[in-house]
């Protein structure tokens, strides 16, 4: 029985690092991975919608990066959806917005409409407002780079719906590097599928839709309420017959606040859970797979075999480095140090067991931004 053990243990090992080799492969080689196209003449004008709810403190980092984008100022529409904050959200970016040159609004969401709740039904909102083409969604905790606005239209070919940009972590301290690790890594994986034909998700923080395909749908107000409003809206472009992009390249590498502590890290990926519960059955089962290394080398432990245990981590880990400087490559960023990728297995390990604990014994609902969402 333990030589059974043994063996499946041992292939399946064997089998997550030649899927690792693959993924790291395709990645490296940018095979499938859409080429940009001209951008269109005369430039067009674009909207930027932004969901702000308690967010004084994150706004003015996004806001001057805004401000610097690459792109002529009166081709620009900043859109600011105040979500009923209970701070200075308004007034922080009606200030760091004072004087910029293009057109901006910031309007204060009381009312719903449709079935929308809470980001979903700010960004509705703002797009009733939006009086062009192209809608460019990011977040309040987000600040994106110069080349943001060309970068998404150089993939807004005819009948491609949504383009989806690259957005990593950065920020001072140990969690927030793991963090920075985790999200590399994990689009990584997912940009691999995406150019393989394989549509996965969206992040709604870096994301153009096309105001054709985003009426195609009915807008946010017709979306059944979820907390998971982007990959709702990515699905339903899809669901009308329109094309996505999904690019991982500097020009359009967005970087994201990382989550100030383990319990809020813990809320933000409980609320991504929901997300990977609408997944395809055959993308989800990938995930469990891909997620049971660790299981396999206790599985050796138990059986015996310490050092093909050890073996096995050191192997995982060393293939692991491998493809994050792979990502990192293209991303344009640089290798996290060592102690950081050695610290990543224990980072997820602790991650992935807190989070199928909560999901088990926790409450039912996720609580984000000082609401309860079912």
């Amino acid at each position: 029985m333990m030589s059974v053990l043994v063996y499946g243990c041992t292939i399946y090992c064997a089998l997550w690092l030649a899927w690792l080799g693959y993924i790291m492969r395709r990645l490296a080689t940018r095979a499938g991975a859409p080429a940009p196209g001209p951008l269109p003449a005369p430039l067009p004008r674009v909207s930027i919608l932004i969901a702000a709810r308690n967010e004084e403190a994150a706004l003015p980092r996004c806001l001057a990066s805004v401000r610097a984008l690459d792109y002529p100022a009166h081709l620009l529409e900043v859109l600011v959806g105040d979500d009923a904050s209970t701070d200075r959200t308004r007034a922080v970016a009606e200030a760091a917005l004072q004087g910029f040159g293009g057109t901006y609004q910031v309007v204060t969401i009381t009312a719903t409409l449709g079935q929308a709740r809470g980001k979903a039904n700010v960004l509705a909102h703002l797009a009733h407002l939006a009086t062009t083409d192209y809608f460019l969604l990011t977040d309040a905790d987000i600040a994106v780079p110069a080349t943001w606005v060309p970068g998404l239209l150089a993939h807004a070919a005819p009948r491609v719906g949504t383009v989806t940009g690259l957005t990593v972590v950065q920020g001072p301290g140990l969690l927030a590097k793991l963090q920075g690790v985790d999200w590399l890594l994990s689009l990584a994986a997912i940009q691999v599928a995406t150019d393989s034909g394989q549509p996965m998700t969206a992040m709604g923080n870096n994301m153009l839709v096309t105001r054709a395909a985003y009426q195609a749908t009915g807008g946010y107000e017709a979306l059944p309420a979820t907390i998971v409003e982007d990959f709702a809206l990515f699905e339903a472009v899809n669901a009308q017959g329109y094309g996505f992009r999904q690019l991982f390249e500097p020009a359009v590498r967005a970087a994201s606040l990382p989550a100030g502590a383990w319990a809020a890290l813990l809320r933000q990926r409980l609320r991504w859970l929901r997300g990977v519960a609408a997944l395809p059955g055959r993308v989800q089962a990938g995930l469990v797979l891909f997620s049971g290394y660790w299981l396999a080398a206790v599985g050796l432990l138990l059986a015996g075999r310490p050092s093909w245990a050890l073996g096995v981590m050191v192997l995982k880990i060393g293939a692991q480095a491998l493809m994050l400087r792979v990502a990192t490559r293209r991303a344009g960023l640089p290798m996290p140090a060592v102690p950081v990728v050695v610290g990543y297995e224990f980072f997820s390990v602790a991650l992935t067991t807190h989070l199928a604990l909560r999901r088990l014994f926790g409450r039912r609902g996720v609580a984000w931004k000082g609401r309860h969402y079912h």
